[in-house]
């Protein structure tokens, strides 16, 4: 049982690997397209805070993904395995076709879908998914309104200021506001693949290797220290391996951002993901920043916004959780054929 386990560790965290390598361009595609920074230090640069973000954040949103979700009780190791390969397999395809659909709901709709497919429905616990549900809609909302009213403020505020001075500011500022969205952005996504490793751990009977109950830099984490920082690690591995195909779509299909569009999206997003953090809700932080990028290229005119890929995302993101939850019910009937903990 241990080595199964420790093989179904190795594949969560590929799949935080996958999600920092797919998010990537959340986290650059702004600083890259407005050439703040070259595509590889702007990796470096987002890497750098992903991991930071290990000794910011607690551990709420890693509770809610590990037991909030679904009845941990009715959970195995083959339905971990099946959720982590639903959403593995979701993050490449749309990966693949350059889609910046949320590696969140493609992890929360696996477990859904591999835990419904061994246990029926009554293995959701509904209050969990309340917040998640409620969080893909307002978070591109927030985003929007955030990003377009920072906009608007930051465009009224150097309304008769020089053009080239102020595009020299804010390409300085951006460099912050990168790094505060890229430490947002770790703070959420890695919690999710802790909870999953907790999640498997319990399952497995190994619950002792995930308690924490230690301090780290004055917050308390409930979760094992390792697991803490091989999970932020990971995504920081994954986003230093880029994710161009988003890159392209995030940064200049949406909408052509200058530096100041850039920092304003940037901060939008950011605040919207560390609001949620502090909150414990695991949300998209695709979701957040296009929304943003939207909202900053309402504001400079309707016609500057192409809707189209707005449109092509919102499909994405409406088949994320269903066509995960397919994948990891099917993945999970396999896996509980040939499992060694049948």
């Amino acid at each position: 049982m241990l080595t199964y386990v420790i093989i179904v560790i190795a594949i969560a965290l590929v799949f935080d690997f996958l999600n920092g390598f797919h998010d990537a361009a959340n986290s650059i595609a702004t600083v890259v397209s407005t050439r703040v920074l070259s595509p590889r230090t702007a990796v470096i640069w987002a890497a750098a805070f992903n991991f930071i973000a290990a000794f910011v954040f607690g551990t709420g949103v890693a509770k809610a993904i590990g037991s909030g979700i679904v009845d941990t009780a009715k959970v195995d190791v083959p339905v971990v395995f099946g959720a982590l390969l639903g959403a593995i397999v979701w993050n490449l395809l749309t990966w693949y076709y350059g889609l910046p659909s949320s590696s969140s709901h493609a992890l929360v709709g696996g477990i859904a879908g591999a835990a419904i497919s061994k246990a029926g429905w009554s293995v959701i616990i509904a209050k969990g998914w309340y917040p998640i549900l409620a969080f893909i809609v307002l978070s591109p909302v927030i985003g929007f309104v955030l990003g377009g009213l920072n906009m608007a403020i930051v465009s009224w505020l150097c309304r008769n200021a020089d053009r080239n001075r102020t595009a020299a500011i804010f390409r300085k500022l951006q460099l912050l506001s990168a790094a505060i969205y890229s430490l947002g952005h770790g703070g959420n996504d890695a919690q999710k693949t802790m909870g999953i490793i907790v999640m498997l751990l319990n399952a497995g009977g190994l619950g002792g290797y995930a308690v924490g109950g230690h301090t780290l830099f004055g917050r308390e984490h409930s979760i094992a220290l390792w697991i803490i920082l091989i999970c932020h690690f990971a995504i920081a591995m994954g986003t230093m391996s880029g994710g161009w195909r988003i890159v392209k779509t995030m940064g200049q299909k949406i909408t052509h951002l200058q530096p100041v569009g850039g920092f304003c999206a940037e901060t939008a997003a950011a605040t919207t993901i560390i609001g949620a953090t502090i909150g414990h809700i695991p949300i998209s932080t695709t979701h957040a920043i296009t929304g943003a990028i939207l909202g900053v290229g309402s504001v400079k005119g309707l016609r500057t916004v192409r809707w189209q890929w707005g449109e092509r995302i919102v499909w994405a993101w409406i088949l994320t959780i269903p066509a995960s939850a397919l994948i990891a019910a099917c993945s999970y009937r396999i896996i509980a054929l040939v499992s060694p903990a049948r």
